[in-house]
Parts: C-alpha cells; structure tokens; sequence
C-alpha cells in the first residue's frame, strides 16, 4: 500500500479571472520569480485565480484484478487423453466438453456390475418367495418362530446385497463421467497442461477456465483507513491507470500486525480488463485543503512541469510540484500560491532557457 493520496472529486476549483487573451510582442528576459523562466508578455488563453480548495484525501492502495471465478480442472479417473477440444483463449460455455480421456476399462467393470445387480435381484426375489411361504405356514402355526426369523434374515441379506450392486453400478457411473472433463461455468480457458496421448493422473491439472465478468481487486490497508467503510460502499479505483468503480465485498482481517484486506469487485462485463492487471482503490480517509489547476493549464518539459503564472512584470512559467490528479485537475503541492492567477494557454509557449529553470522545492 502506498501513501500517496489520490483525487477523485473536486469541488469550487478555481475562479474565472478573465476571458481568453490574444498573445502580445515583446518579452522579459529576467526571471521573477524563484524557479521560473520568461515567457511572452501575456499569453493566449484564459486567465484564473487560483484558490484554496477542500478535497477528498484518499490512500491509494494497490493490488492485482483478479477473476472471481477461477477454476483448475482435474480428474478422479487414471488413464490416457484421448481428446483435447479447446486452446488456450478459447471462450467456452457453461458444460461444454473440454476433454476425454479413455474409460475403455470401465466398460469391463459395467459389465460385471450389471451381472451382480442381476444377480442380487434374482436371490431378492427368491429370498422374498420364500419369506411369503413361512410367513403363511406361521400364521396357521404350520411354522415355527426361529423358522420365520430365518427367512426374515435372509430376505434382509438379500435386498442389502442388491442394493450395495446397484451402488456399485452407481459409482462406476460416476468414475465414467470423470472420463469427460466438462466446463463448470462460461469463461475463457487460459491454461491447457495436457495434449492427446497424455496421462492423467487423479488430481493432476488438466485445464484452467476464468470468468472474467467480474473481477476482484484485493488489497491491504491499515486499521484507522478502513474504519469507515462498510460492504456495498463504491470506491474509486483504476486497473492498468483506466478508471473503474470498485465495490466493497467485504473488509477482514490480513493475519498481520493491524493490516486489513478490503476485497472489491469490478462488473467486467464487455472484457475491457485483463484478469491479473496492476489495479489500484483508493480509499477515503478525511478532507484536506489543496491548491487545483485544470490540468490543460500544466506545462512540461522533459520531466519538469509547470504553470504560466500571470504577474504585474507579464507572464512567467513557472515550474511546480504537483501532487494527485483526476481526470480534469491537478493538486499542486509546492511553487504556487493561493489567490496568484495562472494562465490556460491556448497553445503551450516555447521557453528558449528552460533548461535553465529549477523546480519549485
């Protein structure tokens, strides 16, 4: 997790000083002001007041996307694969078949489970006649009681081993459908670890499927960050720098010192992101008061950026540090003032000296 705050949402910017000016001649070959270098006398562009702003102070804390389901498929069956149907990048629905693997072995035992079932039935049947015979010669005092008791006995043997052949017959059914490695759900196949010819062994990985709908951003912050938030909150977030809503699934502890997991999930319906991608959420911790620019107004050379800022001597750039940005403004945490005016160009002046200009400290 890192400290750096991240701005979302920004309210009463800046102010409106002027309308759009036309650029004059002449220039001023000193520098006014620490850190900044000459431009034209007045440039093109709109002219405003910078003023002092409250805004939402984030931590930005970073984690990985992630799919929410996931899922390595193996099998129970020991045998050769027979077929492979699909390749890596493959969309494939829910229940599709993926892969076979040979079961010829298994149609010897059906056989011979179907003959034990046969043969439960029919010592079933007999053991059932011959429960009915005693029970009428009992009923007439033609039989005794250790005789009925008998075939009592032997009927319940007879119906038990019947039906421990017909689960029999049921497992094997089941091992048979291991012979078919089927798709739990729809999604795409990233990994393919056998081709025909292979042997699969129980539990040995087969094939890999994600449902990339929605995705899971899972990251770690500390107690006093995620006092505040609760399960279904939206926070701001951004996978590989594209900005997204993240929900929050659920805040648990991390198992470290007073670190906490805050799970987000992520519609990715249409596929616009990759599973595994850099994400980053950022959470709300307070307001804070910071100077905004409109990020149109931010000039760069190099890795130096800066401001035109509009003085009594004419215009200057003036080269800043900044601090969070959004998608439409930019914190600037040193070499500006509250209530100095800067300057939107319309078109970015060109400075001849500046590579002379130090930035704002």
């Amino acid at each position: 997790m890192t400290s750096t705050k991240t701005l979302f949402s920004t309210v009463a910017l800046v102010t409106v000083a002027g309308l759009s000016l036309t650029a004059c001649s002449g220039g001023n070959d000193e520098h006014t002001a620490s850190g900044a270098t000459p431009v034209p006398a007045a440039v093109a562009g709109t002219a405003m007041v910078v003023r002092d702003t409250v805004i939402d102070a984030t931590i930005a804390a970073s984690g990985v996307a992630e799919p929410i389901q996931q899922a390595t498929l193996s099998t129970k069956l020991m045998g050769t694969v027979t077929a492979v149907l699909v390749h890596e990048g493959d969309v494939v629905r829910s229940g599709q078949t993926l892969l076979r693997i040979d079961a010829r072995d298994l149609t010897a035992k059906s056989a011979q489970v179907g003959a034990s079932i046969a043969d439960a039935q029919a010592m079933q049947r007999e053991a059932a006649t011959q429960a009915a015979r005693i029970r009428a010669l009992y009923a007439d005092s033609a039989a005794t009681r250790a005789q009925l008791d008998a075939v009592e006995t032997g009927l319940a043997r007879a119906e038990a081993g019947l039906r421990a052949a017909q689960a029999a017959s049921g497992e094997l059914d089941a091992m048979r459908s291991y012979a078919t490695v089927i798709a739990p759900f729809g999604g795409v196949v990233t990994f393919r670890a056998v081709d025909p010819g292979a042997f699969a062994a129980p539990g040995a990985p087969l094939i890999t499927v994600q449902d990339g709908s929605t995705l899971r951003i899972r990251v770690s912050a500390a107690g006093d960050a995620v006092r505040s938030l609760t399960r279904g909150q939206t926070l701001a977030a951004t996978i590989d720098g594209t900005s997204v809503s993240a929900v929050i699934e659920g805040v648990v502890p991390a198992g470290a010192g007073n670190l906490f997991t805050v799970n987000a999930t992520v519609a990715n319906r249409t596929g616009a992101h990759r599973s595994g991608s850099a994400a980053m959420v950022s959470i709300p911790v307070g307001r804070e008061h910071a100077l905004l620019v409109p990020n149109a107004a931010i000039v760069r050379e190099g890795d130096l950026t800066g401001v035109i800022v509009r003085t009594t001597a004419g215009d200057e750039r003036r080269w800043v540090r900044l601090g969070v940005s959004s998608l439409t403004h930019t914190a600037v945490s040193s070499g500006l003032k509250a209530g100095e005016t800067i300057v939107v160009p319309t078109v970015v002046p060109t400075s001849t000296s500046a590579t002379s200009a130090k930035a704002a400290t």
